[in-house]
């Protein structure tokens, strides 16, 4: 029964945000835990796993700048994407006690974003650890009593371990932005194959270094009648002050797209699409 599942490469754990978000975009599905992105995404374009759901923006830490220049250089494409609502948990041993506690680990994005907590607790020694499910299955792996890790609800119940204090963060609208990456030209898990027609698509494209050529390159964006949502802006290596630049778009047709295409691709020295794909 397992074989049938989809097989989608995450970066981090078991029981990680990126886990969560792929069952709730997917549902039931085999998880391939990464150590880093670019192994995520080299089992997707090698074909060991049918997908990734990768991070790409968080409403509080901001972009995933990594993840932006994997999807430039590989020939892969977003297909979905979806929010899922961020909760850090303090995590421990089933039976430890917040008077036990010495020392808490997480990745240090989820530390940053529970600065509160952690500050009115100045007896517990703050770590950064490699993955936020990680620290819980670091410490439910090693027994140890007097370490807490900072997870989502589903490391606990991964790794058998007890929440101690649910919604630790600071800011309750905490929300990261996934996106369902597969290989180039594979549709079958994309919104198109489920009968849902796109309204919002990812570019990166690239301008000579000359004034006013991004303001042009924008001006066709409008021109066209796009709604642009996002712009980012990423260095091009060996080539010091200058930058790809990655947005998304929204719009209610799909001759709006391709107008806005092929305004950029007769603009731009480079432009690449990067996906189509219901918004979120």
């Amino acid at each position: 029964m397992r074989e049938s599942l989809l097989k989608i490469a995450i970066q981090g754990e078991f029981g990680s945000n990126s886990h969560m978000a792929a069952r709730e975009m997917l549902g039931e599905v085999e998880i391939l835990p990464c150590a880093v992105s670019a192994e995520v995404l080299a089992k997707v374009v090698a074909g060991d796993a049918d997908g990734a759901v990768l991070p790409i923006e968080n409403s509080l830490h901001g972009s995933v700048a990594e993840h932006y220049d994997l999807l430039l250089e590989l020939p892969v494409r977003i297909v979905r994407e979806s929010l899922l609502r961020i909760r850090h948990n303090l995590i421990v041993m089933p039976g430890v006690k917040l008077e036990e506690i010495q020392q808490v680990i997480s990745h240090p994005v989820a530390l940053s974003q529970c600065r509160r907590f952690l500050q009115s607790h100045p007896e517990f020694k703050v770590v950064s650890f490699y993955d936020t499910a990680g620290s819980v299955k670091h410490l439910m792996a090693e027994k140890l009593k007097d370490v807490a890790g900072v997870a989502p609800e589903l490391a606990a119940k991964e790794y058998g371990a007890e929440i101690l204090v649910a919604g630790i963060e600071d800011h309750a609208e905490n929300y990261t932005r996934f996106h369902l990456v597969t290989r180039e030209g594979d549709s079958k898990h994309s919104d198109v194959s489920l009968g849902r027609q796109p309204d919002k698509m990812s570019l990166a494209f690239a301008i000579d270094h000359q004034p006013g050529t991004l303001v042009r390159a924008l001006q066709r964006l409008a021109e066209a009648g796009v709604d642009l949502t996002k712009i980012e802006s990423r260095p091009v290596l060996g080539s010091p002050w200058e930058y790809v630049f990655y947005v998304d778009v929204r719009f209610a047709r799909a001759e709006m797209a391709a107008t806005a295409l092929g305004a950029l691709q007769e603009h731009c020295r480079m432009v690449k699409e990067l996906g189509r794909y219901v918004a979120a």
